[in-house]
This record gives structure tokens, C-alpha cells and sequence, in this order.
């Protein structure tokens, strides 16, 4: 199996054995987005908590199994209709923008596409504009899904100081993709059992608008999901007669070149570092 990175992944709901599993697949980092605990937090102390809980605790669980762990930090779209707590939350987040494995602003955007929930959205934006952070986008579910991306892709073109090119669209399907690829960003298709993604339908789309700016995660967290989905992917692929550099830039240079627009982001690969170990013997 190739080494791979799964730039979408709620590592907070995973247990540890998860860690294991994924290093054994071939997962050299993971990307995880700040999110929804599965209930409404009561104030803004829970979220700084939070933040460090992601930028601490969980970079060190990940490093026990050689997997390289980055975050990115906001107030998710399910709690944004609260503007006034969102507004505390967005204060506290340059706090942590020094951390060296935080990687922007995200998962921001449109749960049920309210006009609250897009007061915040550009919030963070403007936040992302001044600090120049890099944007991940959560587009909202099933029938909100086209609306709720047109919103946001035109909230995005509004705000001129954002390079769309700093921009990931996460949770593109068939009738979404091609409009936020045509606008300049990168997009993430999220591999999901029953609301978004099956490897299959990657796999099409890939085949249909090629590899550039596109990557694919698991977005796996404490409900029905699966945190080996990008190996399934891979899977999928080479069934089709897929060569492994295709594949390989999917899974594992895309991520890398998009990240790499973090002025904080370092990464070693498994076989540099090896390389340097023995050079230094």
C-alpha cells in the first residue's frame, strides 16, 4: 500500500487502535479540521479547550504511530447560528495560529445555509484575509448542498483579498465539483458511507476533471464512517487500471502541495528522514 494523507479526519472521535490501523494502510499524516463535539459547547473556554486539545494532545497520539497530525481551527457551521458566541470564538483563534501544526482557518461554512451561519462564515474570512491563513470549506448536506456552495462560492469571490487558489471546497459531489474547480480552489471529495461519497463515485469524478487541485479524505468521525476510506479509494483505482503515479498524486501530493501554502508547514517523509538517520551513522 502507498503512503497516503487523509487531509479530512475528526481524530478526537477515533479511538487509538485507529492510529494503528491507518499507519498499517500506509498513512504517513493527517489534516483535522475543528468541529462539531456532538453537542452545542456553552461558552467560548470550551473551544479554547478544544484547541488545545488538537494542537497538543492529539499531535502527540498521532506521533506515537509515525503519523504526522495538523489541524485547522474556527467555530463549525453547526454552531455558527450563535453569532455572538461564534464572534468569542473567532477571538481566541489567533491564539493559536503560531502552533506549528495548525494549518488555517476551517472547517468553516453553511450547515443549513441561514443568513446568521453566513454572517459568521464571512467572519472567519476576514479573519483568514487579515492573518493570511489558508480556508477549508464544509458545503452543507444533501438538499442544502447545491444552494449552500453557490452562497459560498459567491462570498469568497466578494471578499478580493482571498487567492482562491488558498481555498479548499470539502465535500464536493457531481453537481458541485465543477463549479468550485472553474472559480479557482481546490476541492476535497469525502468518502462517506451514506451522506456524501463512495470510492466508486470519486473514482468517476477523477476520471471525468483529472487530478489537479483535487484530493479525497474520509472525514471519519464518531458516527457511521470509515477512517481507512482513502485506501478504498486507492483500491478502487487501481481496479480501474489506474497507474500508481495518478494515484499518487491524489492521495499524497496534492495534500502536500496544498499545505504547503502554510508558511508554518513542515513535513519529512518517511524515506528522507530514514535517508538522513542513515546518513548521520
Amino acid at each position: 500500500m502507498p503512503s497516503y494523507i487523509d487531509p479530512h479526519i475528526h481524530m478526537v472521535s477515533r479511538t487509538t487502535d485507529d492510529y494503528k490501523r491507518m499507519a498499517l494502510a500506509g498513512c504517513v499524516m493527517v489534516s483535522e479540521p475543528a468541529f462539531w463535539a456532538g453537542f452545542d459547547r456553552s461558552g467560548p473556554e470550551g473551544f479554547r479547550d478544544y484547541f488545545r486539545q488538537l494542537t497538543g494532545f492529539e499531535r502527540n497520539r498521532a506521533k506515537l504511530y509515525g503519523i504526522e497530525h495538523k489541524t485547522w481551527l474556527c467555530i463549525n457551521a453547526k454552531e455558527a447560528e450563535n453569532v455572538s458566541l461564534s464572534r468569542e470564538v473567532i477571538k481566541l483563534i489567533p491564539e493559536f495560529l503560531d502552533e506549528p501544526s495548525v494549518l488555517g482557518i476551517g472547517e468553516i461554512g453553511l450547515n443549513k445555509n441561514t443568513k446568521n451561519e453566513a454572517t459568521v462564515f464571512r467572519d472567519h474570512l476576514d479573519l483568514a484575509a487579515r492573518t493570511q491563513e489558508l480556508i477549508l470549506v464544509h458545503t452543507p448536506h444533501l438538499a442544502d448542498k447545491y444552494q449552500g456552495t453557490r452562497m459560498i462560492l459567491d462570498m469568497l469571490r466578494d471578499d478580493t483579498r482571498l487567492k482562491p487558489e488558498r481555498v479548499c471546497i470539502d465535500h464536493v459531489e457531481e453537481h458541485t465539483i465543477r463549479p468550485a474547480l472553474d472559480a479557482g480552489h481546490w476541492v476535497g471529495m469525502t468518502l462517506y458511507p451514506i451522506t456524501k461519497c463512495t470510492p466508486a463515485r470519486a473514482a468517476d469524478m477523477i476520471e471525468i476533471y483529472g487530478t489537479e487541485r483535487v484530493m479525497v479524505n474520509s472525514a471519519g468521525d464518531w458516527g457511521h464512517s470509515d477512517p481507512l476510506a482513502v485506501p478504498e479509494l486507492i483500491f478502487e483505482l487501481r481496479a480501474r487500471g489506474h497507474g500508481e503515479a495518478l494515484i499518487r498524486k491524489v492521495v499524497y501530493e496534492n495534500p502536500l502541495t496544498f499545505f504547503a501554502q502554510c508558511p508554518r508547514f513542515q513535513f519529512t517523509p518517511r524515506t528522507a528522514a530514514l535517508s538522513e538517520s542513515r546518513s548521520a551513522t
